[in-house]
């Protein structure tokens, strides 16, 4: 037996600088395949299979699937236990892969999956909205408090920049939660598993993409201020009279739609 070899086979210590925490429990990875629901000739791509909870049970209902995994030694294992029919593996880091490339070399529309590192969430989940046209759904793991974030309502402390520019492109659910135990190593946090399924062209308003980013980043950028002063520099406030909007309110009163209006005065 060779280094490598050994090396391949002894146990893998979870490295903290990739955030890694395994999904070992077996009740939730079926929990959570039922969920996902992977069918044969869909193309699937799992973000981090790390020691291949998810990845053996995705396999095995749908064929094949694509697997994007940083660490070397966890690629050189994956290698190792699936062929090319059933995996074909991309050792690299999901936040500089070239996504639009892999959704426009797709066969079919992507379905994403992964247990995501709580260190990356928001930049990846932000990476992927401009290829949303090209996916059907994504399912993560996440911290439940990122989850509870991601699918707030107007009106709470939770709902704020992430809850609306991924509601503006995605309609969000939160599935269920997942005890820390069903990890190792076990976070100290409960995770949840969110669908996102983009909403469709014909759904989306035709506004400035980057015009909205604006005025929901400046509007939350002091959460204390009024729309009147969060927003001076890009609005006056007869402007934001004239998206239907009262200039006293503070950001977290809004509902996705009014955000667009702003926008709409901002372009």
């Amino acid at each position: 037996m060779t280094e490598a070899d050994a090396r391949h086979q002894a146990p893998h210590r979870a490295r903290k600088r990739f955030g890694q925490h395994f999904l070992h429990d077996r009740g939730v990875v079926e929990h959570i395949i039922d969920a996902i629901d992977p069918r044969p000739g869909q193309s699937i791509v799992e973000i981090g299979p790390g020691q291949a909870a998810l990845t053996g049970a995705l396999i095995e209902r749908a064929g094949h699937i694509r697997a994007i995994e940083i660490d070397r030694d966890l690629a050189a294992r994956l290698r190792q236990r699936y062929g090319t029919q059933q995996l074909t593996l991309i050792e690299a880091d999901a936040l500089t892969l070239e996504w639009p490339e892999m959704a426009a070399t797709a066969a079919t529309p992507l379905r994403i999956v992964g247990n995501l590192p709580y260190n990356i969430s928001t930049p990846l989940l932000f990476s992927l909205a401009p290829i949303a046209e090209r996916v059907i759904d994504q399912h993560f793991m996440l911290q439940k408090e990122v989850v509870d974030r991601m699918v707030a309502a107007p009106g709470g402390k939770v709902y704020g920049r992430l809850s609306v520019m991924l509601q503006f492109r995605y309609q969000m659910s939160k599935l269920f939660d997942i005890p820390s135990s069903a990890f190792s190593p076990a976070p100290q946090v409960t995770s949840s598993l969110v669908r996102m399924q983009p909403r469709t062209l014909l759904e989306l308003p035709e506004i400035d993409v980057e015009s909205f980013a604006r005025v929901v980043a400046a509007a939350f950028g002091q959460r204390r201020k009024t729309l009147r002063n969060a927003l001076a520099g890009l609005l006056s406030a007869d402007r934001i009279e004239l998206a239907g909007v009262d200039p006293q309110l503070r950001a977290e009163a809004l509902p996705v739609e009014r955000f667009v209006a702003l926008a709409a005065q901002l372009a």
